[in-house]
C-alpha cells in the first residue's frame, strides 16, 4: 500500500527524492560520465538521472524499479528526451536483479533506496557486485542524521535503530564496505521542504476527486502523519545526500 500512496503523492514529480534539477545538473558536471559509459540505476523511480545524463552526456543503461507507474513515466520521459534508444526501464524488484546480474556498468546508483539492500552497507555491496573493472563508479543517495535523535524520531523516521548513521558515521561505513567518498550534494531544507510538502498538496488534490475511493480513508491518514513526522522530526534531524563513491585503490577518472 505505500507504494501505492508514493505513486499518488509524487505522481508530480521528476526526481523522487529531496534533489532539485539544479543539483541533478552539478552532480553531472561533478561525474562527467562519459559517451561509452554504460550504467545501472537501482529503484530508478521516474528515470529522471538516466535520461538527463544519456541527454546531455550520451551515456547508455538500464533503470530497475518494482513500481509499474514510475517505470512507464521513466519510459515517456526517455522518449520525450530522445534517448530510448540508449536507455531502458524494467519493471523488476532492483536487489534481485542486482544479484542476477553480470558485472557489465561502468557506473552503478542507487539514489534514495537503500532499503533494497536492507540498508547501506547491503545495498552497497550489490551495486558492487554490477560494476565492471575498468571505472567502478558508484552513486549512493542516503539519509543522515544532522543531530543525534532520540529513539522516538529515530523509530519515527527510519523505523529501526541504527538503519541510519551520522555524516561521519556514513564515512564510516563507505569504508567499512571498500569504497572511498569522492564527492557529495547534500540536501537542504528547501530541498527537503519543497520534495515533502509538495506530497501534502498533491495528496490532498488526489483526496478532493477521489472521496469515494476505497484507499481514500488510509491515504489521508498516511499524508496527515508523514506531515506530522516530518515537521515534528525530519526537519531536524533527518539530512540526505548524494555520494559519489569508487573502490578504495582504484583510479578512476570519474568523479574528479
Amino acid at each position: 500500500m505505500s507504494l501505492k500512496f508514493h505513486e499518488i503523492s509524487e505522481a508530480s514529480h521528476r526526481i523522487l527524492n529531496p534533489f532539485s534539477i539544479d543539483k541533478l545538473q552539478l552532480l553531472g558536471a561533478i561525474c562527467r560520465p562519459g559517451r561509452n559509459l554504460r550504467m545501472l540505476d537501482l529503484a530508478s523511480g521516474n528515470g529522471e538521472l538516466l535520461c538527463q545524463w544519456s541527454s546531455q552526456y550520451g551515456i547508455s543503461g538500464l533503470g530497475v524499479d518494482l513500481s509499474s507507474v514510475f517505470i512507464e513515466k521513466a519510459r515517456r520521459r526517455a522518449r520525450e528526451l530522445n534517448v530510448a534508444k540508449r536507455v531502458q526501464f524494467e519493471f523488476v524488484d532492483a536487489a534481485e536483479f542486482a544479484q542476477r546480474s553480470s558485472p557489465v556498468f561502468n557506473i552503478v546508483s542507487c539514489i534514495g533506496a537503500t532499503w533494497i539492500g536492507g540498508g547501506l552497507s547491503g545495498t552497497l555491496s550489490l551495486m558492487k557486485r554490477n560494476l565492471v573493472n575498468a571505472s567502478r563508479a558508484l552513486l549512493v543517495g542516503e539519509a543522515f542524521w544532522l543531530e543525534p535523535p532520540p529513539a522516538e524520531a529515530e523509530i519515527e523516521l527510519s523505523g529501526s535503530r541504527g538503519m541510519f548513521a551520522s555524516l561521519d558515521g556514513t564515512l564510516d561505513r563507505f569504508e567499512s564496505a571498500g569504497l572511498e567518498l569522492v564527492e557529495m550534494l547534500i540536501a537542504s531544507h528547501d530541498d527537503w521542504d519543497r520534495y515533502e510538502a509538495s506530497q501534502w498538496a498533491e495528496g490532498r488534490a488526489w483526496l478532493e476527486n477521489n472521496e469515494g475511493h476505497p484507499d481514500a480513508a488510509d491515504f489521508r491518514d498516511w499524508i496527515s502523519s508523514n506531515q506530522l513526522r516530518y515537521l515534528k522530526f525530519g526537519r531536524r534531524y533527518f539530512g540526505w545526500g548524494v555520494f559519489v563513491l569508487r573502490i578504495q585503490g582504484t583510479d578512476s577518472e570519474f568523479g574528479r
